[in-house]
C-alpha cells in the first residue's frame, strides 16, 4: 500500500468511509476523490485528501479505482471515464449492488482487472462486512490490495463464484436493515407492554449490540447461544416458540430470497446491452 495510488469516484457514505479509513493508514496524498457535490468534496478535503468535481484527475493517477456510486449511475459513469481507464488500466473495484463484472468491464472498454465488493453500512463505523469477487484478470497482488482497501472499514470474505454475490448482498449487504427492523419491532412491543418508548429503544438497541458482540467471534454457534439463553419452561422459550410457530425462519428466508432476486434484477436490467 505504500506506493499505491487510490482513486475513489463518489463521496457518499461509502466513499467517505473508505477515504477516512485509508487516510488513517496511508499518506493522504496517495488518495484522490471526485464528487459533483461541493459539500461532499469539502468533507473529503477536511481529511487532508484532494477532492475534485471532475473524475479525470482521479482516474489519471489511480492504481486502484473504487467506483462508489449507486448502480443506476454506473453505466453512464463508466462510459464517461472509459478512455482514461483504458489509458491507466487500474484495478477497478465496484461497490454497486447487482452490476456484474462483465458489464462493468464492457462499459469500460474491456480487458480490465475487476473486483466487485459488497460492503454494508456498519462500514461507516469501521465495523462492516464485505464480500468480494475478482475476475480472472486480477492478480494476487491486486487481490491483496482490494482486500486491504475494503479491510480498513470491514472484515473481508472472498467468493469464488460471482453468482453468489447476489446472495451475499441479501445476507450481509441488506442484512443490517433486518436487525434495525427487529429493534423497531422490539421497541414497539415494549411500548405495547407499557414501557416508555425511550426506555424500550435503549433496551432493544443495547440488547442487539450485546448479542452481536457475543456472536461475532463464533458465528457458527448461534443455535448454541440461543439454547443457552432458553431455559426450559421459561419466558424466552415461550417467546421463541411463538416466533417459530408464526413461521419466523421461513419469513426470514423469504426476505433474503427477495433481496437476492432484486440484486439479480438490477444486474439484468442495468447491465442489458
Amino acid at each position: 500500500m505504500q506506493n499505491l495510488s487510490i482513486g475513489i469516484i463518489g463521496a457518499g457514505n461509502m466513499g467517505l468511509a473508505l477515504a477516512s479509513g485509508l487516510a488513517s493508514r496511508m499518506a493522504p496524498e496517495q488518495i484522490a476523490v471526485s464528487d459533483p457535490h461541493p459539500d461532499k468534496r469539502q468533507r473529503i478535503r477536511d481529511l487532508g485528501i484532494s477532492a475534485y468535481a471532475d473524475n479525470g484527475p482521479v482516474v489519471a493517477r489511480a492504481d486502484l479505482l473504487v467506483l462508489a456510486i449507486k448502480p443506476q449511475g454506473l453505466r453512464e459513469l463508466c462510459a464517461a471515464i472509459a478512455h482514461e481507464v483504458q489509458s491507466r488500466r487500474p484495478l477497478v473495484v465496484s461497490v454497486a449492488a447487482g452490476i456484474r463484472g462483465t458489464d462493468i468491464d464492457r462499459w469500460l472498454g474491456g480487458g480490465l482487472a475487476i473486483v466487485r465488493a459488497m460492503p454494508n453500512t456498519p462500514a461507516l463505523i469501521n465495523a462492516g462486512i464485505s464480500a468480494l469477487w475478482a475476475n480472472d484478470k486480477v492478480s494476487a497482488r491486486q487481490r491483496e490490495a482490494a482486500a486491504t482497501v475494503l479491510g480498513v472499514v470491514s472484515e473481508v470474505f472472498w467468493l469464488t463464484d460471482e453468482a453468489l454475490m447476489d446472495a451475499a448482498t441479501a445476507i450481509s449487504g441488506s442484512g443490517p436493515a433486518y436487525f434495525f427492523l427487529m429493534v423497531e419491532a422490539l421497541t414497539a412491543a415494549g411500548v405495547t407492554l407499557g414501557l416508555p418508548r425511550d426506555l424500550c429503544a435503549a433496551l432493544a438497541a443495547g440488547t442487539a449490540a450485546g448479542a452481536g458482540r457475543m456472536i461475532h467471534d463464533h458465528p457458527e454457534e448461534a443455535a448454541a447461544l440461543r439454547a443457552r439463553v432458553t431455559s426450559p419452561g421459561g419466558t424466552t422459550e415461550r417467546a421463541i416458540k411463538s416466533l417459530l410457530g408464526d413461521g419466523f425462519m421461513e419469513m426470514v428466508g423469504r426476505a433474503a430470497q427477495a433481496a437476492r432476486d432484486r440484486s439479480r434484477e438490477l444486474g439484468e436490467q442495468l447491465g442489458a446491452a
